[in-house]
């Protein structure tokens, strides 16, 4: 199955354009928006599970995707790294997502610090594997996830017998997530502009009172 089976009508043709799972520029290779999207949803999700857990003194279950300690680097620099190196087709970023939802849906795993690496690893490594034409062996990976490949051989196992192998994805599901991302982009730039507006009217409470009180009645 090619990475360009997944170019479909019933997605729309402007969100595949705007998360850059379609080049408009042949030859030119640059980070796609679906990394920053997907980061930021990802980041959003774990910073969620963490307070919860916090909240209700709920202990992480530890599993071989757990790390000691979370990675110094961040999710996003991890995606970019992946991206650099694997060589692989932006849809398989979104591939990766829905295998990571279908792992947790069935683990009930929570998404946190300790584990979204190596999920993230594992899941876009199978998206590879499963969708482009071509891909490199686990040792490569494991080198650019900075894993062992041992290691990544148990994760890469664990991980399809926890999805009991569902590795296909079809063309509505593809599409939802697609929308999903699009709708993650729209949330974080009305956040952007609250915080903007928020900053402003910060400054103007500094202000006197008695001269905004004037300037209005203008």
């Amino acid at each position: 199955m090619a990475a360009s089976e997944l170019e479909v009508e019933d997605v729309c043709s402007d969100i595949y354009v705007n998360l850059g799972l379609k080049s408009l520029h042949k030859g030119i290779r640059k980070n796609p928006r679906v990394l920053t999207l997907l980061s930021s949803l990802l980041e959003r999700s774990v910073k969620k599970n963490e307070l919860l857990m916090e909240a209700t003194q709920v202990k992480d279950a530890r599993t071989m995707f757990h790390g000691l300690r979370a990675p110094t680097l961040s999710i996003r620099c991890y995606m970019d790294r992946i991206f650099k190196y694997f060589g692989c087709s932006p849809s398989c970023f979104v591939i990766a997502n829905i295998y990571v939802d279908r792992f947790l849906k069935c683990t009930e795993i929570q998404l946190t610090s300790l584990n979204v690496h190596r999920l993230l690893i594992t899941s876009i490594m199978l998206a590879a594997k499963f969708i482009d034409d071509s891909f490199f062996n686990n040792a490569y990976y494991a080198k650019v996830g900075g894993v062992s490949t041992a290691e990544l051989n148990k994760l890469e196992m664990k991980f399809l017998f926890s999805i009991d192998f569902r590795l296909q994805v079809n063309i509505q599901t593809f599409g939802r997530y697609c929308y999903q991302l699009e709708k993650e982009g729209t949330e974080t730039r009305q956040i952007e502009r609250s915080i903007r507006a928020c900053r402003i009217k910060e400054s103007w409470s500094n202000k006197d009172e008695k001269s905004c009180a004037s300037t209005t009645a203008r």
